[in-house]
């Protein structure tokens, strides 16, 4: 999926955002404007979401535009009304900051998934089961997590709360980088049976390719399972009703999620869109489901 020329221009600084002329409604006072805009970031479930809401939408007559932003940047363009919806809010813990910052401007529209977790987790193989024993293996893995995302708020979690509670400053080092290097990493190192740790999270389609295990983690440094929650703009659902009604109504269970993941990952790796679209063709209940009444 071509990422977005916003997503490669942005900086630190949100005010910059500018999506394109066309985008300055993004729902607005003109009640014929049907422009979406949905930011997402490189996690899995989001892109898997973000590409079947642009389908589902699109059928309906919405122009829709999806801009791969940092998580920050994503709540900021809410906050100012650049971005309409983000269908990834990790609550009540991993997006919390954000929440504290934007809260006010932003609009919760609903619950999709409910047992979503952080995680740190090893192939089945590597004799380690708990974060505590990590510190005393820090040479096994050359000292480093393979991280995701700078912004993202699993990588806070495992730099504020795991790194310091589990002793591993000056031990371990998190490498970020994205969620995409992450898993190219991981799927070399079980290629070639050696260890390797990452930080990953429920759900993800990792769990259903490869043999893994969870790290336990004693001390709760990443908190508990959490839920998936479609995000708005202020404003979003008096703009568009029948779409927040959608969106409100929009569910997936552990089967549901995977299998769309695995239409798009791996079955329609190169067309992210077209593994969205096969998936619905599969799965005709799911429009039933959200259908506005």
């Amino acid at each position: 999926m071509k990422k977005s020329p916003i997503a490669r221009t942005l900086g630190a600084g949100i005010a910059a955002l500018a999506l394109a002329g066309s985008l300055t409604a993004c729902g607005g006072d003109d009640a014929n404007d049907k422009e979406i805009t949905i930011g997402y970031i490189g996690w899995d479930e989001a892109v898997a979401a973000t590409n079947l809401w642009k389908l589902v939408l699109e059928e309906q007559g919405y122009e829709v535009k999806t801009t791969e932003l940092e998580a920050g940047l994503i709540f900021e363009g809410m906050a100012n009304g650049d971005v309409d919806l983000f269908l990834d809010g990790w609550l009540p813990t991993t997006h919390e900051s954000y929440m504290a910052e934007y809260g006010d401007k932003i609009e919760q529209v609903g619950v999709w998934y409910d047992n979503a977790a952080l995680s740190i987790a090893v192939p089945s193989y590597v004799e380690v089961d708990s974060l505590d024993e990590l510190a005393d293996n820090a040479d096994l893995f050359d000292g480093e997590i393979i991280g995701i995302e700078d912004s993202a708020g699993l990588t806070k979690a495992t730099q504020e709360s795991v790194i310091p509670t589990y002793g591993l400053d000056g031990k371990m080092e998190l490498v970020t980088s994205s969620t995409a290097t992450m898993l190219t990493e991981l799927d070399a190192a079980i290629a070639n049976n050696e260890p390797i740790v990452v930080t990953l999270w429920h759900p993800h389609w990792a769990y259903a390719n490869y043999d893994l295990k969870d790290l336990a983690d004693p001390e709760a440094t990443l908190g508990t399972a959490e839920e998936i929650t479609t995000l708005a703009r202020k404003g979003f659902a008096k703009d568009f009703p029948d779409v927040n009604a959608m969106l409100a109504k929009f569910k997936m269970d552990d089967q549901q999620l995977g299998s769309l993941e695995d239409y798009i990952f791996n079955q329609n790796k190169d067309d992210h869109e077209a593994g969205a679209q096969a998936w619905l063709d599969e799965n005709p209940d799911f429009l039933d489901s959200i259908a506005a009444k």
